[in-house]
């Protein structure tokens, strides 16, 4: 099978694995990129830390919150000069405050419009990729944080038992520290309930096949087997779950329990009910 060299390049950038056996993996998976992701990750050459992916596209995120709502907006664009062209950053503000306007919580054929009005003036291939909505109900509160030129943006949610809680210097604190912790730790989940058993069952499938072609492993009885198996899912979900991972202050301590903390000192019920996560071509 031909393998192009942009589909082995992307792969790579993707997973982390060497040049070489990410083409061994596209031609196993007749060239089917997730399959080809899915062998590696079963080959043990690409870890769940880089699921998340490097793509190379350019491009921005565009924030816009007001009282109780939160959209947020992923423009992609060719080269990073276009990214600080103040006419893409003027359109961009303006898609955002379109999706803002009318509540969308994905692209819209309005906002896809807007884009390729800008891309007609700049002349480069700029695309709308993503459209996300937060919005809060009673006793909720929203926090955002853009980190950098707007190569990253976070979105938490969080609720209390008093809307006071939030004018608590300690809380809020937490509550950007938390925007900060997800920013840096890309947390697939909030808490280990979440996964779907689609996503679980593939982990599973993913560590048998690594056992199973782990030489040390050969001849092990099958209660040890399933007793490696069960402590690699765990330590899986405890690294992919907000709750469990530890805090980014304190690394020791998990989220959970920081957010316990923080709701003692303010005298306040606390809990953590949402997040978005969004990056520049992941």
């Amino acid at each position: 099978m031909d393998i192009k060299a942009s589909d082995i390049k992307e792969l790579r950038e993707k997973t982390g694995a060497g040049m070489m056996d990410c083409k061994k993996a596209l031609v196993e998976a007749q060239g089917n990129f997730a399959g080809a992701e899915k062998i590696l990750r079963e080959w043990g050459m690409a870890g769940v830390e880089k699921r998340a992916g490097r793509a190379t596209n350019e491009g921005k995120i565009f924030v816009k919150e007001g009282p109780g709502k939160i959209s947020i907006v992923e423009i992609a664009c060719e080269t990073d000069f276009v990214c600080r062209n103040k006419d893409f950053i003027d359109a961009g503000e303006k898609v955002v405050g379109a999706a803002f306007a009318k509540a969308y919580d994905k692209p819209a054929e309005e906002l896809d419009a807007m884009v390729k009005d800008i891309a007609a003036v700049i002349k480069e291939n700029i695309e709308l990729k993503r459209v996300r909505l937060e919005t809060a109900g009673p006793g909720e509160y929203l926090h955002s944080y853009v980190h950098g030129e707007g190569s990253l943006a976070v979105v938490v949610k969080f609720k209390a038992d008093r809307a006071e809680a939030f004018e608590n210097e300690a809380v809020k604190s937490f509550v950007h520290d938390i925007a900060l912790h997800i920013a840096a730790f890309n947390p697939m989940f909030l808490d280990q309930t979440k996964p779907s058993k689609a996503w679980i069952d593939e982990q599973k499938e993913i560590f048998e096949k690594q056992v199973e072609l782990d030489e040390k492993m050969k001849g092990k009885p099958e209660k040890v087997i399933q007793g490696i198996l069960a402590g690699k899912l765990k330590k899986l979900m405890s690294e992919v779950s907000l709750l469990d991972q530890g805090f980014v202050k304190e690394e020791k301590t998990p989220v959970a329990q920081a957010l316990a903390a923080v709701a003692k000192e303010a005298g306040a019920k606390l809990e953590i009910v949402d997040f978005i996560y969004m990056k520049v071509g992941a």
